[in-house]
């Protein structure tokens, strides 16, 4: 009998490229049953959530501080509730709100996947010491989703 259980899967980290869409393509090609949930990727509204629903700020620090924590409301909800977490760094910017979920899900003791290009090895160290595993593309994300979930190289 097959196992029926759905895997949450949290698609953290950079959002200026296409590698939550790559993953969701590769999970529904696979067939696995997987629910994958994120952090708001648009970053305007990210930004300015909080301003926008509870008033705006004259300090940009109070701004960002009240968009942090309406974010985090969804964003911690969201990391303590996932099977598996992946964590995409890139390499434009630099991505501390993936290193704070990542740090997040290790105190959690949830199981994490770094997802980045093999130059910022030396720079994610740490991340990627505690993590389950580290890929270099989506596509070996959704071959670890497959093998975790059904036993299938």
């Amino acid at each position: 009998m097959a196992d029926q259980r759905i895997w949450t899967v949290y698609l953290s980290g950079e959002i200026h490229t296409d590698w939550r869409d790559q993953i969701t393509k590769g999970v529904e090609e696979a067939g696995l049953p997987v629910e994958l949930v994120s952090p708001v990727t648009d970053h305007a509204s990210s930004d300015d959530c909080g301003a926008d629903i509870l008033g705006a700020e004259e300090s940009s620090f109070w701004h960002d501080h009240k968009g942090a924590k309406v974010n985090a409301m969804r964003t911690r909800t969201l990391l303590e509730s996932a099977d598996i977490a992946v964590i995409r760094f890139g390499d434009k910017y630099k991505q501390w709100n993936a290193a704070f979920d990542a740090g997040f899900a290790a105190a959690q003791s949830i199981p994490y996947v770094t997802l980045h290009d093999p130059a910022l090895n030396h720079a994610l160290k740490e991340v990627d010491g505690a993590a389950m595993a580290v890929a270099e593309q989506p596509e070996q994300v959704v071959r670890l989703l497959r093998y975790v979930i059904r036993g299938e190289l």
